[in-house]
């Protein structure tokens, strides 16, 4: 009789001390949350290690036995936590079987170009230097793309979980790339019969992309460039001259008259034709519309100073228009694409700004010359 009740007593130590183990919490609950990073691969030994440094654990092992008696082994998932002291042992490893990880996400408003992505990772602990290495290597895209230098245009502007590590802009930039893939893919029979590649439409869509913030005009602001291209006339439209500039790293937030002669080929009001590759990140609205333009014959568009723009066929309406608008608004402003001044005006002695246009909310020196327009997709 004495030793089953020796053994009872023993049991209900053994129990208690397991029961304090697992079920109450180590730590105060006003102690400040503790991040947790498990790698891929951990071992649950090595997770209670982690857990025993924080002081979320008093033993290792005593982890790695309550693992293994609740079937766990294998199911604890790799990822960033953030665990409270108010958390006992089975509610860690209730949180770690879930995967209910710290999220990090990131938005790349569509019209974003490279430099704008990476200032905008770099807040969220994803170094510049990194992401535009792995931006400026083209492989991802050479089977569509056999002429591109690097990944401008290809980097689908959306919003995307943040992953950490060492790894983790290479593995951002592969994403958006799978982003891109998706969203191009249905549309390659359509481009093949087009005649035209997938860098001219991409280029084409970037450019669409910074002209207009709505995307009822997009197949209209298309046609105009198309129509242009046909007619050999020059595209003369600003977001690709401070494109040149940021390139340059000359752009001062506005276009004066003189930057209008940059020597750089993505200069359109110098040079004729697409410039050499895309500008910024398009939107599926914009590839849309450089994949299935308007009809239109119109080679010129002003804007009509809340956002939208009037389109014309001849110049002589266009000026026209550009001398109402510019009434309306009571300051000289260039039209879009450019056109040459009206006889007798006097050049503006400041700067000259594309219409439609607004600076765009990424942190840097210089802005993009398009509102954001965040995607309001789940993050990739």
């Amino acid at each position: 009789m004495r030793k089953l009740i020796l053994a009872l007593i023993l049991l209900a130590v053994v129990y208690g001390a397991w029961f304090h183990e697992t079920r109450w919490p180590v730590r105060r609950a006003s102690d400040p949350p503790q991040p947790l990073v498990i790698a891929p691969g951990a071992g649950v030994l090595d997770i209670g290690r982690l857990l025993e440094q924080l002081g979320l654990v008093r033993h290792p092992e005593v982890f790695r036995l309550l693992v293994l008696s609740r079937g766990e082994t294998g199911r604890l998932r790799a990822g960033e936590y953030e665990l409270t002291g108010t958390m006992s042992v089975d509610q860690i490893i209730d949180k770690l079987v879930r995967g209910d990880v710290v999220r990090h996400v990131v938005t790349f408003p569509e019209g974003t170009n490279l430099e704008d992505m990476a200032r905008l990772v770099a807040v969220k602990g994803v170094p510049q230097a990194a992401f535009l290495a792995a931006a400026h290597d083209p492989a991802p895209i050479h089977d569509l793309d056999p002429e591109a230098k690097d990944l401008e245009g290809y980097l689908f502007p959306d919003t995307y979980d943040v992953p950490r590590g060492p790894d983790a802009a290479a593995h951002l930039v592969a994403r958006m790339v799978r982003r891109f893939r998706d969203v191009i893919t249905p549309e390659l029979p359509a481009l093949e019969q087009g005649g035209r590649s997938l860098r001219q439409v991409v280029t084409l869509a970037s450019i669409v992309e910074l002209e207009t913030a709505r995307p009822e005009e997009r197949p209209r602001v298309a046609a105009v460039f198309l129509n242009r291209l046909h007619k050999k006339m020059p595209l003369q439209t600003d977001p690709t001259v401070i494109y040149a500039l940021r390139r340059a790293g000359t752009y001062d937030g506005n276009i004066h008259k003189d930057d209008l002669e940059v020597d750089s080929p993505y200069n359109t009001y110098r040079f004729p034709g697409l410039p050499p590759g895309p500008i910024a990140s398009p939107g599926r609205a914009s590839l849309q519309a450089a994949l299935h333009p308007d009809t239109s014959r119109d080679l010129y568009f002003v804007s009509r100073n809340d956002g939208s723009h009037q389109f014309s066929e001849t110049l002589a309406e266009h000026e026209r228009w550009v001398n109402l608008f510019q009434r309306h608004r009571g300051a000289v402003a260039m039209a879009s694409p450019g056109a040459p001044p009206a006889p007798g005006a006097a050049p503006s002695p400041g700067p000259l700004r594309s219409p439609g246009t607004a600076a765009q909310g990424v942190p840097g020196p210089a802005a993009s010359p398009a509102a954001p327009r965040a995607s309001a997709r789940p993050p990739s």
